[in-house]
């Protein structure tokens, strides 16, 4: 079968090739075996402001999936014993379960109040903290990778070092000239590993035990210094801070919510439909 018939079709009269089975006689477009593919069969399936020949190789590829897919089902059919009656209440079954996913989400979407407060947020931290132990160890610090013919380097040790005591505007700026990558949100709990990768800190093998050792790390690679300096460290195992999983919290509560929209949109349903006597349960 030539399929790129069916791009003159479109070509020639998309409007018609597109209206309702009960607004024009169809002739079918394909057939495998005993079944027939319908031009309305294909409604929907073009996109908006789509040029001829990418609406005909899209057709053409419909027409072929759908071709491999009665056949399959034919071949199989005739290999593998099956329940006709099981098939079909598993294709009802995902169709209720696509329409009612579709109108719960759109219930949640018109009803989901999606602020979170802090005081939600460390509510639920405090009941749940057992549940937020940290697969990995995690550190408060700042990083800064520096060539080691940077100008005023024993300076700029000297600043980095002494931090916080120093002042970190002056590393800030010492940085965003002369760094080739630095990290100094201080306040801010990063992965340790995702820190030292690419630095000579990343072969270590105790690192629970560096962490324990070390507040400040000066090490030399190719040229370039690595400098550390960590204010606070926590392992893996230990229960994590809420400043590193507060976005995570905010999303638990939001699906929480979620799911008591959608408990509430049944029994809603189920309630409305007892008071006007929708439904009957025999008993005998």
């Amino acid at each position: 079968m030539r399929i790129a018939i069916l791009g003159c079709i479109l070509l020639l009269g998309s409007c018609e090739f597109f209206k309702p089975k009960q607004e024009m006689d169809e002739n079918p477009i394909a057939k495998a075996v005993d079944n027939y593919l319908y031009p309305s069969d294909l409604e929907g399936l073009l996109p908006q402001n789509i040029s001829a020949e990418d609406s005909t190789r899209l057709v053409e590829r419909y027409i072929e999936d759908w071709i491999e897919k009665q056949l399959m089902i034919f071949r199989s059919s005739q290999v593998v014993d099956y329940n006709e009656a099981e098939i079909e209440r598993k294709v009802l079954d995902y169709r209720y379960a696509l329409i009612v996913h579709n109108f719960e989400k759109q219930y949640i979407q018109r009803n989901l109040n999606t602020d979170v407060s802090q005081e939600d947020i460390e509510k639920y931290y405090e009941e749940k903290s057992d549940n937020f132990l940290l697969k990995q160890n995690i550190i408060r610090c700042i990083y800064a990778q520096v060539p080691t013919n940077a100008p005023d380097l024993n300076q700029f040790r000297r600043n980095f070092r002494a931090y916080p005591e120093s002042n970190l505007e002056d590393i800030r700026a010492y940085c965003s000239r002369f760094s080739v990558k630095s990290f100094l949100e201080d306040s801010l709990w990063v992965i340790f590993d995702d820190v030292i990768i690419g630095t000579p800190l990343e072969t270590i093998q105790n690192k629970t035990d560096f962490l324990s050792r070390h507040t400040y790390s000066e090490t030399t690679r190719d040229d370039q210094i690595h400098f550390l300096k960590i204010f606070e460290f926590k392992i893996s195992d230990d229960i994590s801070p809420l400043e590193f999983i507060k976005e995570d919290i905010k999303s638990i509560i939001i699906n929480k919510r979620k799911l008591t929209l959608k408990k509430e949109l049944e029994e809603k349903i189920y309630n409305e439909a007892r008071e006007e006597n929708m439904f009957e349960i025999y008993r005998h």
